[in-house]
């Protein structure tokens, strides 16, 4: 997921160390703070982007939240952090676009996921924007299409990450449809094609 791209790529990887040795101590209970403030605003926006809806949107980033808070003890990093997030942001959309039913857990304190920095009129207003954008690429990609674009172009993800994530079998992984999506983009807004795409 999009974060600051001068921290350290290991940055994450020390806050989950510390949160798997000492979770419930002060400085434990600081890591998970720190760690999952830094990715609420993007489990937000890739929320709307399923259900185009804030509320819902909103209520699905919570429960994200909770299912990162439960599984990050087993967390083995086998993957980067915010790969292993996107993929249980997507599942869990994928699930409420199926059933309606969000997770409550009594236990949980939510007050771990406030971020004080996050203005919701602001939130409002740039995933409406980005569901503009969201709208061309909905007309013009197939699903793979839209997602690996999503993930490259927003998220900024590697195209290995890309392929492993998505799980592309072909022999060029993402790359190749990252290519042909931005192809069909560029016909769609009507700018030239050029021979040669970087993924």
């Amino acid at each position: 997921m999009t974060s600051n791209p001068n921290r350290p790529a290991n940055d994450d990887e020390a806050l989950i160390e510390i949160i798997q040795r000492d979770g419930d101590s002060q400085a434990g209970r600081a890591a998970m703070n720190e760690l999952l403030g830094r990715y609420h605003r993007n489990v937000y926006l890739w929320c709307f982007r399923y259900v185009r809806d804030h509320d819902r949107a909103m209520d699905l980033s919570q429960d994200v939240m909770i299912n990162v808070l439960r599984g990050l003890p087993r967390f083995e990093s086998r993957s980067s952090f915010s790969t292993w997030l996107f993929t249980i942001t997507q599942n869990r959309c994928r699930s409420a676009v199926r059933k309606k039913e969000p997770i409550v857990d009594a236990d949980i304190d939510m007050e771990l996921f406030k971020d004080s920095q996050v203005d919701p009129a602001g939130l409002v207003e740039e995933a409406e924007a980005e569901a503009k954008v969201l709208a061309l690429i909905g007309e013009t990609l197939d699903p793979l299409e839209q997602q690996a674009i999503w993930l490259r172009c927003i998220e900024k993800m590697p195209v290995d990450e890309i392929t492993d994530v998505l799980n592309i079998d072909a022999s060029t992984g993402a790359r190749s449809i990252l290519q042909r999506a931005r192809r069909k983009l560029r016909a769609a807004r009507g700018l030239p094609n050029i021979e040669r795409d970087r993924a």
